[in-house]
């Protein structure tokens, strides 16, 4: 199993997973849910400038998910929506327990531990940085 095209194709997949992922987020707080609704949820979470945060989460939602998904500034983009959840965690979920049903820290922990692998691993040869790398 530790062979490079293992590894890169383990690394796409884990990309575009948590791209989709993030871009389905982004999109359903633009478009599903919409922004004015978001904005009241965060401002009953307490998050900081809720209207600012809420443009600011939808935009790095959406661009970063679509940046993991083609494997663009893979790595700096996988930290940023690390640090984006960690702020999710502290501001949501971490009053809430564990339990994803209840809104707890599981299902961000989870996405944060998978974006670190990004961190440390790297986009994968199956990506545009590892494109653009090889030249």
């Amino acid at each position: 199993m530790d062979k490079p095209a293992v590894r890169d194709a383990a690394l796409l997949l884990l990309r575009l997973v948590l791209g989709t992922v993030f871009i389905a987020h982004g999109w359903d707080k633009a478009f599903l849910t919409g922004l004015t609704e978001t904005t009241g949820q965060f401002s009953a979470w307490g998050v900081p400038q809720p209207k600012l945060s809420a443009y600011l989460v939808m935009a790095s939602e959406l661009v970063g998910g679509a940046l993991l998904v083609v494997g663009l500034l893979t790595t700096f983009v996988a930290a940023t929506l690390a640090l984006l959840m960690l702020a999710a965690v502290w501001f949501v979920h971490l009053s809430e327990g564990f339990f994803v049903v209840d809104g707890g820290v599981e299902y961000p922990l989870v996405i944060i531990i998978a974006l670190l692998m990004i961190v440390v691993f790297g986009p994968g040869r199956a990506s545009l940085d590892g494109v653009l790398s090889r030249g």
